[in-house]
């Protein structure tokens, strides 16, 4: 008697892709910017004492955004800034000695 194999499973068709989330992610960007703007370009009409108030804060409001968006550096990937590492000179390998201070 011969041995039927099991039916293949059905092929997963995923809505949750991380291109798709980076094009969700973008698109509210965008949508959150214009707002932001607009927002900001409606205020303008009362005088100029609210237009400077919406100004300083639509500026925050949009490096914000700007910020939240830009991409993070991988979990593994160290940052190394040579101005900003002290280097122990007993040593010489460049760890960082805060007991000096």
């Amino acid at each position: 008697m011969s041995l039927l194999a099991p039916p293949r499973p059905p092929v997963s068709v995923t809505i949750d892709d991380d291109n798709l989330r980076r094009l969700h992610f973008r698109l509210w960007q965008i949508l959150m910017a214009a707002i932001t703007v607009l927002l900001t370009t409606w205020f303008m009409t009362f005088g100029v004492v609210p237009a400077i108030i919406a100004l300083m804060i639509a500026k925050h409001v949009l490096v914000a955004i700007l910020v939240q968006g830009m991409d993070q550096p991988r979990q593994n990937c160290r940052l190394q800034i040579a101005d900003c590492r002290l280097e122990n000179e007993s040593s010489g390998n460049g760890d960082a000695n805060l007991g000096d201070f």
